[in-house]
């Protein structure tokens, strides 16, 4: 599990079981970026917005192996843990605070939620 210490809210996305080892799944969010969750085959789990930084391709749909994943249109690899394009390759995608609790599922609600949408509802 990808647990980094960050003070906030966080938002219960659901059970661990429902992402099998070596996939991802996406979290579409209102007014901000899509959101991919990863759960490697080391039962890691990661949170990273859902673009490549090269031509944008739904890193969701690439293949994870360790804690990279290779985007699916051009195969950059991408650490599942700092966002970071590996290699050769030059860009980041931002990362998501994500920690496991109790089984379940849980994402920094501050990362998450874009700022204008906080303050909206504040």
């Amino acid at each position: 599990m990808s647990l980094q210490s960050t003070v906030g809210t966080w938002l219960d996305i659901g059970p661990v079981d429902q992402i099998s080892p070596g996939n991802a799944r996406t979290l579409p969010v209102r007014g901000g970026e899509e959101i991919a969750v990863f759960h490697t085959l080391d039962n890691q789990f990661y949170a990273l917005v859902n673009k490549c930084p090269h031509k944008q391709g739904p890193l969701s749909q690439g293949i994870v192996h360790g804690n990279v994943v290779a985007c699916p249109l051009h195969n950059w690899n991408i650490s599942l843990s700092t966002g970071k394009a590996l290699g050769s390759d030059e860009g980041c995608v931002p990362t998501i605070p994500l920690k496991i609790d109790a089984g379940r599922i849980l994402l920094l609600r501050e990362a998450v939620v874009p700022a204008l949408a906080l303050t909206q509802a504040a």
